[in-house]
């Protein structure tokens, strides 16, 4: 991989971790398009590290609040929220890697992701509930839906930004918890990854300018991803999102089905 390449995933991972198309399906598709083989798993770490740098910086009111605060309702909010997918991927996590080695599935879960944003697009204006209002049950509901986004092709922000809305909070409130949720996943993700070097025979060669450039990279266009974002879903025009995730999935369908280009 070169430092093109290393800029060009980063841009991805940051624009497509907080923008409703799936982070993972890109890099997934990336790296076929690339023909990159090597092992990615510390320059995955780096660039989920690159993501969760804009998310501190522009929640950090309310994250330093819940740090002098550790017991308030909120941060049991997030937890609750949280345990779905850590569960998920303590009980099924080398089936989870076999997701991203083959790919077999990305275009129905890119489908499944447009779905998702087409229902989250719905005219939402009587949604009442502010931070004080979640409910543990609508925290619960909302883990599940970040549940969903462990499996390449499903957008992770989409998921539970639209299962925010279902459950009735407002949409400054919605984007807000679902990018604060971002911060324990993706430390999460860090944490799991770098087992895998620690105490697995993975492999990698430390390229400094490839992993610098796509650190800045990614985390640039995370800070721009999340105040689009943020404008985007007060607008309601998610539904562009759910047109383009499906018109990819159906590219990658028809790859292949008949060409075998890529897959």
């Amino acid at each position: 991989m070169n430092v093109f390449q290393g800029i060009v995933l980063g841009i991805i991972q940051g624009v497509t971790e907080f923008l409703p198309v799936s982070s993972s399906g890109h890099l997934v598709l990336f790296e076929k398009i690339f023909g990159i083989t090597e092992p990615m798993i510390i320059f995955d770490v780096i660039l989920h590290l690159g993501t969760l740098v804009p998310v501190i910086i522009i929640f950090w009111d309310k994250i330093f609040d819940l740090i002098k605060k550790p017991m308030q309702k909120y941060v049991w909010l997030v937890i609750l929220a949280t345990m779905p997918a850590v569960i998920i991927v303590l009980l099924f996590g080398d089936w989870i890697e076999n997701l991203f080695n083959q790919a077999n599935f990305l275009w129905l879960a890119f489908f499944v992701t447009g779905i998702i944003l087409i229902l989250a697009d719905r005219n939402f204006e009587n949604n009442k509930k502010e931070d004080k209002d979640i409910l543990f049950k609508d925290a619960f509901i909302i883990g599940l839906m970040q549940a969903l986004a462990i499996v390449p092709g499903i957008s992770r922000s989409g998921s539970t930004i639209g299962g925010s809305l279902i459950c009735g909070l407002k949409k400054e409130t919605a984007s807000r918890f679902a990018f604060i949720l971002s911060v324990p996943i993706i430390i999460g993700a860090v944490v799991f990854e770098l087992k895998k070097v620690l105490f697995g025979s993975v492999s990698f060669n430390f390229d400094w300018p490839v992993f610098f450039f796509g650190f800045v990279s990614a985390m640039l266009s995370g800070y721009l991803a999340i105040k689009f974002m943020i404008k985007l879903i007060n607008n309601r025009k998610l539904k562009f999102f759910a047109y383009y995730v499906i018109g990819l999935g159906f590219l990658i369908l028809l790859d292949k089905m008949f060409f075998g280009i890529y897959f």
